[in-house]
């Protein structure tokens, strides 16, 4: 699937993009997360990603239901993408994803997302402390108003 669009948003915005879980009751959950598009590190395929805080709601919404839409916009034109998440972190043992492969992909998906860092070793010992958690969104449909 193509994401160019859902990526150019995205950077204009510096990442920020608006994500949607299902909570248990299913009614939606909102938050603002920094997002961006990559290859997939095992199958390459375009991927959404973004990363969250171990304990966070989003993630335990995720956990219950992988279902999530995510929205980058800037201005009035926007693109969406829905798909299923994969969770990739410390607390997600049946991930092929550990070890060194979580360190490098949590930065691959900060970056992805727009972040820089001056300091990767201060950030690689946050994401471990934060148990931090990769969110891999499979694209299943996209659509914009553009």
């Amino acid at each position: 699937m193509d994401l160019t669009h859902f990526t150019t948003l995205a950077h204009a915005e510096h990442g920020l993009c608006v994500v949607s879980t299902l909570r248990p009751d299913r009614t939606i959950h909102a938050s603002l997360v920094n997002a961006g598009a990559l290859a997939h590190p095992v199958s390459g395929t375009p991927v959404v990603g973004f990363v969250v805080r171990g304990g966070a709601r989003k993630l335990s919404n995720l956990r219950a239901d992988p279902t999530t839409t995510i929205v980058a916009r800037a201005g009035w034109d926007w693109a969406a993408v829905e798909g299923q998440a994969e969770l990739i972190g410390p607390d997600d043992p049946l991930s092929a994803i550990t070890g060194e492969d979580l360190r490098l992909l949590l930065r691959e998906v900060f970056t992805a997302a727009g972040g820089s860092h001056d300091d990767w070793d201060g950030y690689d010992r946050t994401m471990i402390a934060e148990r931090r958690t990769a969110v891999l969104v499979h694209p299943r449909r996209s659509y914009t108003n553009g």
